[in-house]
């Protein structure tokens, strides 16, 4: 499987690994399908969701 970034949007992680819905769901990212989230990186929203983005990065990680 490939390695998921922080610069990968939110679409390419759910195309690349769909198990991580469920950790996004969680963070409060609860518009996974919106045409924003297709387009912005994991990083960009973690920003505007005011989250760590490594604490993020750490539970995908865990996966």
């Amino acid at each position: 499987m490939s390695e998921i970034t922080r610069e990968m949007t939110i679409g390419e992680i759910l195309n690349t690994n769909p198990d991580v819905a469920p950790i996004l769901l969680e963070a409060g990212m609860h518009c996974l399908g919106c045409p924003s989230a297709q387009g912005e990186t994991l990083e960009e929203a973690a920003m505007v969701h005011g989250m760590d983005i490594d604490e993020l990065m750490a539970k995908i990680a865990a996966l």
